[in-house]
């Protein structure tokens, strides 16, 4: 009688297991997949990142040289480059590429920026601090660093975004009855407040600079194919439907003085095909377009390809 009861009773767990077990897979399979990340990449360029603190500053102090701020600069472009959502131009080196562009016989062109960033190091300082009691010390050195920045529409030279962003790194010793630990004075301290600081802005400056929504042109459209600027590296892909619209008519705005750009005609679609070229300046993709009216191969410079919001 008891070898039936404990036959039952693992039977009954035997069910509830596999039906636990069928109850899983099925909610995994009907997970929604994720999205993929899709970035479409604007292009940044930092004018300018100096030290405008008087840490440091004696009667020997070359702004033009100083390596806080280029390396507050160095720490900026690093993070944006990190986060994959910018295409990064040169400007702060920008005579020196000029020059070997020259020496190797190629023409000196350059692209414009969409966002410029400008910025300084407005607070900087160092400290020591401690403690003293009978049979124990301690001794900490802090530094604090404070970066401001604006972010500038270059096509209105509006600033779009200023914000500061501040950072402290310390490092504390312990000793007890003259036992314990020793640090002398720690450079490292300064670059890790300074990255701190710089790290609090970067997330707002990539949402700043995607709020607008992404747009190209047309290269060429004619009866073999009709191609756009831009590719792969800005997050093109085959399949990806965007809008074509004829750009707004500009205005004088009388109540701020500021020519506005007014919304243009939707047209059609752009759907795309494929994408091309070897770097990011020099990519292009193949659509296939659908519109209400025929695009004017005369005149394409009068529209502008929109992500669809």
């Amino acid at each position: 009688m008891k070898n039936w009861i404990l036959l039952a009773m693992m039977l009954v767990f035997g069910m509830n297991a596999y039906s636990q077990r069928k109850t899983e897979i099925v909610e995994t399979v009907n997970v929604p997949v994720a999205d993929d990340g899709l970035v479409l990449k604007r292009k940044v360029a930092i004018g300018r990142f100096s030290n405008e603190t008087q840490y440091a500053k004696g009667i020997f102090y070359d702004k033009e040289n100083d390596p806080m701020g280029k390396q507050a600069l160095d720490i900026l472009s690093s993070k944006l480059a990190a986060s994959g959502k910018f295409l990064l131009l040169e400007r702060s080196d920008l005579a020196a590429l000029l020059e070997e562009c020259q020496k190797n016989g190629a023409g000196a062109a350059t692209i414009g920026a969409d966002y410029m960033i400008i910025g300084s190091i407005t607070e900087f300082g160092r400290k020591d601090t401690g403690k003293s009691k009978v049979f124990a010390s301690e001794k900490t050195q802090m530094v604090e660093a404070a970066v401001s920045i604006r972010l500038v529409d270059v096509s209105t030279g509006l600033i779009i975004y200023s914000d500061e962003g501040k950072g402290s790194a310390e490092l504390t010793t312990k000793t007890t009855m003259g036992l314990g630990g020793k640090a002398s004075y720690d450079a490292t301290l300064s670059d890790k407040a300074i990255s701190e600081a710089i790290g609090q802005l970067v997330e707002n400056i990539i949402n700043k600079c995607t709020d607008s929504p992404w747009k190209t042109y047309f290269l060429s459209c004619d009866n073999d194919a009709t191609l756009i600027a831009g590719g792969k590296s800005q997050g093109l892909k085959e399949g990806m439907v965007f809008d074509v619209k004829t750009q707004g008519k500009k205005v004088k705005n009388p109540q701020t003085g500021i020519m506005i750009t007014l919304p243009g005609k939707s047209v059609g679609t752009a759907k795309i095909i494929s994408c091309g070229g070897d770097t990011p300046e020099t990519e292009y993709s193949f659509v296939e377009v659908s519109s209400s009216e025929k695009i004017d191969n005369e005149n394409m410079s009068k529209y502008i390809i929109e992500q669809k919001k």
